[in-house]
């Protein structure tokens, strides 16, 4: 085998190892006396669906946490389509077809970083007024 194949497979060997180096401590078992009511309960066995609570977050909140999830995604992918742009029109060499291309690319981006931030703006307003209308105190 060449040198170049070696260093790969071994590379590639250390990168699928290290996935197994990472570990992180697990909480098997809850405290079951703390969290149920009958403290003289040890086995647990009267706190079966004691707590079953999925989420304590607002449904509003985590609504709004997606949108800006998905926004921030597509700045990102705006932001790749800005420096796409820029590099083809840096290596464009003079050809007019590729400058045009890169101009329209850049120009599509710049359109879809302000609709992103103007639908984050509406996002945000919409969100604040919902949660400040229908919040009991």
């Amino acid at each position: 085998m060449n040198k170049k194949k070696l260093l790969s497979i071994l590379f590639s060997f250390i990168f699928a190892l290290s996935f197994f180096a990472m570990s992180t401590s697990v909480n098997a078992q809850a405290n079951v006396i703390a969290t149920c009511d009958t403290p003289g309960d040890l086995l647990g066995i009267d706190c079966v669906g004691y707590n079953t609570e999925l989420s304590g977050q607002d449904p509003r909140i985590i609504i709004t946490n997606i949108i800006n999830v998905v926004l921030g995604l597509l700045g990102i992918v705006a932001t790749v389509l800005m420096l796409y742009a820029g590099f083809l029109w840096m290596t464009a060499g003079g050809e007019d077809a590729k400058v045009e291309k890169a101009r329209k690319i850049i120009f599509g981006a710049i359109i879809g970083i302000i609709i992103i931030l103007t639908a984050f703006a509406i996002t945000r307003f919409v969100t604040l007024n919902i949660y400040q209308a229908t919040n009991t105190y």
